[in-house]
């Protein structure tokens, strides 16, 4: 089973419950056939390096998941008739990235484990 990320560019004209339905789209897309999502991320609105269909901005969302690789192409399909994104990108990701991505969410996780801390003794 290999590992897989896909980040997706969002049109920012949309309104937050329009973002929300579209990834939910694509996260549907996803269990419905079976795919293990590992990870999902929302960027939120950044800026974009250079302007994509006269917008400068754009809502990124991020998934890391496990398949076989046959998926790719049908979520690759979706998304490019999708008039909501703007860009996409799919990576299988070797075994070096895929430590790193989990070293990342677990130092982010002890970060905010830490913050949290801080907060509560702040608050006393």
């Amino acid at each position: 089973m290999n590992q897989y990320e896909t980040v997706f560019i969002l049109t920012p004209v949309l309104s937050d419950d329009q973002m929300k339905e579209a990834v939910k789209k694509y996260e549907d897309i996803l269990s419905k056939k079976g795919v293990e999502i590992v990870h999902r991320e929302d960027w939120g609105l950044r800026k974009l390096v250079y302007p994509i269909q006269k917008k400068s901005t754009g809502f990124y969302h991020l998934f890391e998941f496990k398949n076989d690789g046959q998926l790719i192409g049908d979520l690759e399909v979706q998304l490019k008739r999708d008039e909501r994104v703007l860009r996409f990108l799919t990576v299988k990701l070797d075994k070096h990235a895929i430590a790193y991505n989990e070293k990342k969410r677990k130092n982010k996780k002890e970060e905010e484990k830490k913050i949290r801390k801080q907060n509560l003794t702040h608050k006393r």
